[in-house]
Order: C-alpha cells, then sequence, then structure tokens
C-alpha cells in the first residue's frame, strides 16, 4: 500500500519517541487519524477541549521529559488550541501541534472555517509552517520537532486535509530528532568577575527559579560558601524547597515576608535561572548578578552589574572553587530564622474545627499535602489554589507541581492533570482547582472517565473568583462580577457516573480526602472553603493598604458591612 504524507507524519513522530497525540478528531484530520488508526502504535487521547490537548500535551512533556504532541481540525478546532500553546510556550515546553487546514485548493476563498493559522500561531510558537506538497516531507516535521526540542517551545505544523491524503513514499529517518545536552557555561573570564563580585559581597542573597532544576547539590554548597540566605521563585520551589537549610521562602505577591526581606536587605544578589518578573521585589541599592541559559533575559527585570550565560548547574560547579568560603553567617541567620517564624505562623492558620464552617483553604492544603503519596504529582488552577499551593504543598524532590505559572491562565490544572495521569500511569495526580476553573473546561471531567485516569481533583469551592476579589479589595474597588452561583460539583460527579465528595465541616474533610485518595479511579472532592480568607503579600504598599481601606468604607456605603463582618470573623477568630 503507498505511504501518504500522513503517514509519513506519524512514521516520524513514532521515530522521535512519541507515543501519543491529543485532540478532538474532525474531517480536516481524517488522514491522519487513518494513519494513526493503521500504524496501531500511537495512541490518539481523545479530550472534549482543543485547550484541555494542549495543557495536557504540556503536562506530559515536562513529566517525560520529550516532546510531545497535540492536534486541532481546521478554524476553530485549532484555535481552540491557542491558549494552551501559549502557556506551554512561555513555559519552555517542547511541544508539536498539528493544525489541520482548509482543502489547499479552497485557501485564500473565505471557504468554511478558514483562518489564517501561520500568522495565528506565530505569537505562541518558534516554528509555524504549512505542508503544501509531498517533498517537503518528512523534513518540514522534523524540521519542526528539532526547534520545539532546541528552543524549548511550540512548533506548529500546519496540514491541509487534503494534503494530508497525498501520496508520498520519501524515506523516514531513524532518528528524526536530536536531543543535544551540551555543557553551557559562562568564559573564565566572566566567572572570575561573577566570583569577584560574590566575594567582596557581606550580604549575598540567591534568588532562585526553574533554571536551578537539577542543580539542587551545587546550589547547596554555593550557599554554604557564601553563608547565603535563599529566596525561590514560585517556577523554582519544586526543586529547591526540600532538605535545604538555607531557605528563606517565596517573595512575589504570594510570598513571604522573610523572602521579601532577604532580597531587600541584601548587598549582592545572585539569580540564577530565574525571570521573576515583578520589579517592586527587586533591591534598589544592591549589586544584581544574573545567570540564565537565554542571553534575552539578562537584565530585562532589573538593572544588574553583571550578567552571564550559562546553564546554572554548569554555571555553579565552575564556580564554587573560585569562591571564597565567608564566615560571617548573620545575614543568613537572621532570614532563615525569619522564614522559620513565618511558616510556624502559617501552619498556625493551617486548623480546621469542627463545626466551624467554611472550610479553611489552608487547612484543605496542608491535609491535601500531608495526605499525598511522596511522589505524587499536584497542579493547581491560578487563583487561590496557586497562592495556598505555594505556601502549604510540600515539596521532597520527588514531587511535581505544575501550573500555568507565566501565562497565568484559568482553568489550566484538570488539563493538565489529564496530561499527567496518561504521561505517567501509576503516580498519584492531585489537581486543585478552583470553582471558576473547574467550571470553564468542566466537561473534561468526562475524558477522565473515559480514559479511566484516576486523577483526584479537589474543588476550593468559594462561590466566587476569589483571587480577583482580593485584587479589587487591594485597589479600592466593591467587587464587581466575582460571584458565582458554583453547583455541588461532587453531584455533577456522580452523574458523570463518577466518584463524588461534598464536605462542608471540617470535622469530615481528612476521612473524606483520604478515602478519595484510595479510591481507584477517578475522584471530585468538593470543599465549601472560606470566600473572605485572605492572603496578605509580604509588603504591604501604602497604596494597597489605602485601597482596602476604601474599600471598607464603600462596602458600608453600599450596605454591605456584613462583608467585613464575615472578614473580620475568618481572620481573626480561628
Amino acid at each position: 500500500m503507498a505511504k501518504t504524507i500522513a503517514d509519513l507524519l506519524i512514521d516520524s513522530l513514532l521515530n522521535a519517541g512519541v507515543k501519543r497525540i491529543y485532540g478532538i478528531v474532525g474531517d480536516s484530520l481524517n488522514a491522519v487519524l487513518d494513519s494513526v488508526r493503521r500504524s496501531g502504535r500511537i495512541e490518539w487521547i481523545g479530550v472534549r477541549h482543543e485547550e484541555v490537548a494542549a495543557f495536557a500535551a504540556g503536562a506530559d512533556s515536562l513529566l517525560n521529559n520529550s516532546i510531545a504532541v497535540c492536534a486541532g481540525s481546521s478554524g476553530p478546532g485549532n484555535l481552540h488550541l491557542i491558549n494552551g500553546l501559549y502557556d506551554c510556550n512561555r513555559s519552555r515546553i517542547p511541544v508539536l501541534a498539528i493544525a489541520a487546514h482548509i482543502p489547499s485548493s479552497e485557501i485564500g476563498s473565505e471557504y468554511f472555517q478558514q483562518t489564517r493559522p501561520e500568522l495565528i500561531f506565530k505569537d505562541c510558537a518558534h516554528f509555524v509552517e504549512t505542508v503544501q506538497r509531498p517533498e517537503q516531507m518528512p523534513l518540514m516535521v522534523n524540521m519542526a520537532m528539532q526547534q520545539a526540542i532546541a528552543k524549548q517551545g511550540v512548533s506548529v505544523l500546519v496540514l491541509p486535509g487534503d494534503v494530508a491524503g497525498l501520496d508520498d513514499n520519501a524515506a523516514v529517518p531513524e532518528v528524526p530528532v536530536h536531543v543535544a545536552k551540551p555543557v553551557v557555561r559562562p568564559s573564565d573570564e566572566d566567572l572570575n568577575r561573577l566570583a569577584a563580585y560574590l566575594n567582596e559581597g557581606k550580604k549575598v542573597t540567591l534568588l532562585c527559579g526553574a533554571g536551578c532544576a537539577g542543580a539542587h547539590d551545587q546550589i547547596m554548597e554555593l550557599c554554604n560558601k557564601l553563608k547565603s540566605p535563599m529566596v525561590v521563585a514560585l517556577r523554582g520551589k519544586e526543586f529547591l524547597e526540600y532538605d535545604n537549610p538555607y531557605y528563606a521562602g517565596l517573595t512575589g505577591l504570594i510570598g513571604y515576608s522573610s523572602g521579601y526581606d532577604a532580597m531587600m536587605e541584601c548587598d549582592t544578589l545572585l539569580m540564577l535561572g530565574t525571570d521573576f518578573p515583578y520589579r517592586q521585589f527587586y533591591p534598589k541599592n544592591a549589586k544584581v548578578l544574573q545567570v540564565d541559559i537565554r542571553s534575552e533575559h539578562l537584565g530585562r527585570r532589573t538593572p544588574l552589574t553583571l550578567g552571564v550565560v550559562g546553564d546554572v548547574k554548569d554555571t555553579v560547579e565552575a564556580l564554587l572553587p573560585l569562591i571564597e568560603e565567608k564566615n560571617n553567617s548573620k545575614h543568613l541567620d537572621k532570614h532563615v530564622k525569619a522564614y522559620q517564624k513565618v511558616r510556624e505562623g502559617l501552619d498556625e492558620l493551617a486548623v480546621g474545627k469542627p463545626g466551624r464552617k467554611p472550610i479553611h483553604p489552608q487547612y484543605l492544603t496542608k491535609l491535601v499535602s500531608d495526605l499525598a503519596d511522596e511522589d505524587a504529582v499536584f497542579t493547581c488552577d491560578v487563583g487561590t489554589p496557586t497562592l495556598w499551593a505555594a505556601r502549604y504543598l510540600q515539596m521532597n524532590g520527588k514531587r511535581r507541581l505544575l501550573g500555568s505559572f507565566n501565562h497565568g491562565t484559568m482553568a489550566n490544572a484538570l488539563p493538565q492533570a489529564i496530561g499527567a495521569a496518561i504521561a505517567q500511569p501509576g503516580r498519584q495526580v492531585v489537581a486543585l482547582c478552583g470553582d471558576g476553573g473547574l467550571s470553564m473546561l468542566m466537561g473534561d471531567l468526562l475524558t477522565l472517565r473515559q480514559h479511566k485516569l484516576p486523577v483526584k481533583a479537589v474543588v476550593f469551592n468559594n462561590t466566587a473568583l476569589s483571587f480577583v476579589e482580593l485584587e479589587m479589595k487591594a485597589a479600592g474597588y466593591p467587587e464587581t462580577g466575582t460571584g458565582l452561583d458554583s453547583p455541588n460539583f461532587a453531584a455533577i460527579a456522580e452523574a458523570m457516573e463518577m466518584k463524588g465528595i461534598r464536605v462542608e465541616d471540617p470535622a469530615d474533610l481528612e476521612g473524606a480526602l483520604r478515602e478519595a485518595f484510595e479510591h481507584d479511579g477517578p475522584a471530585i472532592i468538593d470543599v465549601a472553603v472560606n470566600r473572605q480568607e485572605l492572603s496578605l503579600p509580604p509588603k504591604i504598599t501604602y497604596e494597597q493598604a489605602h485601597g482596602f481601606t476604601l474599600w471598607m468604607l464603600k462596602a458600608v456605603l453600599n450596605g454591605r458591612g456584613n462583608e467585613l463582618i464575615e472578614l473580620a470573623k475568618t481572620n481573626l477568630i480561628r
């Protein structure tokens, strides 16, 4: 039987180690689906919304450290991929998206479902090209995968449905992509300059991000020699929080005062593998040094004294012999002790007294952390689930924490959990979902059922877009449009023939979580949590304090003084 362009596509994916494609079928994908069927070696993972396919592919890629693939049919189908692809590209996750297109003879005629995918995807992908002739394959798909791997991001292959079915008997390379692992570190001159600044500094603080993955031991040794506290950006939490006697906590809007102070009080700040975006949290009078694998990141968040290009692990290993060990640990001791005090305060808030409703979200998140497997994969929706995950999920070097930490979209937790559960079957996957986020892509609860994925979805049901409410309060605006008439998600799960548990009393929470975690199949735990829970940033500005006072005044004037009473009861009485 003659091969088609679709066959060459699938053969190339198989030779690159791809095991599955996430997506929704459509007639423009018919040739591709038929090739998947005939190959018998690649799985089609059907979802209910293409956005879910893109997020799931991203989680699959992250956990398996390999390229993953999603697909959308022509027009609206591949348009639905775009939000998930933006997230993957901004998080530096290699994903190939197959964007099916209208018949090639109709391009430019305003045909049914016509879009301009080569323009639409340009801003969220490193590579966007259209297959127009058999002679372009399999080179085109191999180039797309190589670009995604080399640049750590998204490639989009636009494939008209009729072109996919054309005959093409070209040979497919046995090794279509090449995963290079070069040693990348600064020049000796740059290393000596970097070491000189660090040796000169009296109070050095490290700010570490996701680029520190795999460099835990080297960074600990560096902190020891410099007697430096370590502040961690959220994406670095899973790689550095554990076994860390130098930990001063997180910084940023969901961070701690200890992390904020450790940065503001240093005379030298060393940024390692982080593109932390919030300029107001950087020190104004310190020397700032930055190590990043991407030179375009140097100095784009705060003015630098020195910026060097290198992989964090390779750079720190080469830097360590040049560092003079410091004897004075006052700066380190002060901020580590401050973090320990902050940690005690946070844990004091994570309580649940029988009968006292609604449940504190801190208590829920701490219980999830305590009861989950030691190698669990957690996903968290943007908003308060990310906030509580950052503060209460304990990382140990085996657990993973996935979220939309750069792109900041709603509704990412369930789709990423789907990809995680498929990528690593047998590993516990827990999705921390907001009621707003879950309801946005709730149809893909059916994907859990269809593929029998034992994901545990914990719903923070506070009947509001509560993080937006906090932002409104801080800016002095009465909450408008944030309330949600959220249903009983456990009842919805039961209607879908999955396990659903509704929890309203703190006394029932631990037992409900244990029951769900032990259940052999998907489970939705719908927890009524407190809408009025405050989460204070590490430093409150005058503008925020003024805005909050203004909000209280407006609340009273608008006849909503009862909200102030509930706010006080929630945050002052435990």
